[in-house]
């Protein structure tokens, strides 16, 4: 059970945290054809936009301000408190 919680725990906390560094790096301007930045930007898309992309429909983009990452961080602590309690009232 304990390795249930921490998995869970580690699994929201590395969405949490690539979607942070998401909202960070697009405030910068990138290549991503660069060797090195390149696959981690893919990579950091591929991890992130499963999560952002149905928020960014729902919510779309005022003034040029996305507020979906906001909206999907809500949610992923919303959800891993909910499953941490379930969890723990077994």
């Amino acid at each position: 059970m304990t390795f249930l919680v921490t998995f869970i725990q580690l699994l929201f906390t590395l969405l949490t945290w690539a979607i942070i560094i998401r909202i960070l790096l697009s405030w910068v301007r990138i290549d991503p054809y660069h060797p090195t930045w390149g696959p981690l930007l893919s990579l950091l898309d591929q991890i992130t936009e499963p999560l952002l992309g149905p928020a960014r429909r729902l919510l779309p983009p005022m003034a040029g301000l996305d507020f979906s990452p906001i909206i999907v961080l809500i949610l992923l602590s919303f959800i891993e408190r909910f499953l941490l309690n379930a969890l723990r009232g077994l």
